[in-house]
């Protein structure tokens, strides 16, 4: 600035635009809604997010086709998930490691394929073991809150009498 002639330095010209716009409304546009919420719009099943939320969601996904392809990779294994559909494991492993704009999920789905006998066998059984680790949860809280109390005599104790 003052290799240009302006005498005075940056203090003055910032005190000037900021006495000068103070009090006059500057241009706002909406907010842009955050990674938090569009990860949750697009993890939430289609049918249960509100209309609001769709819209929003809508006009997210037309401004970036990344995170359309991302919605659709996610929508589809979802449907897998909840249908017990493993069967259909190694087709969408396959468009999810052909998808060059998301290296993400290409790492994702390369994974999966590691021990795909597993997943594929999670995915098509109606067992789990979720039962099992409330349990192992459980036991590990409980012997958190016992350490360095009475003993293992007093853990087994308060384990048996939690049950």
């Amino acid at each position: 600035m003052k290799e240009q002639g302006y005498p005075d330095g940056y203090g003055n010209v910032r005190n000037y635009v900021s006495r000068s716009l103070r009090g006059k409304p500057q241009p706002v546009g909406p907010r842009p809604p955050s990674a938090r919420a569009v990860t949750r719009w697009i993890l939430t099943h289609p049918d249960a997010l509100p209309e609001g939320n769709r819209l929003q969601l809508k006009a997210v996904l037309a401004n970036c086709p990344e995170l359309t392809a991302l919605a659709e990779h996610v929508r589809s294994f979802a449907h897998m998930l909840t249908h017990l559909q493993g069967h259909h494991l190694p087709t969408w492993i396959e468009a999810a490691t052909a998808t060059t704009e998301l290296p993400s999920l290409r790492h994702f789905a390369q994974h999966l394929e590691r021990d795909l006998d597993a997943v594929i066998a999670g995915l098509t059984q109606p067992w789990n073991s979720g039962v099992v680790e409330g349990h192992v949860n459980r036991i590990k809280m409980l012997k958190r809150q016992m350490f360095g109390r009475a003993g293992f005599a007093l853990l087994r104790k308060r384990v048996l009498l939690a049950t």
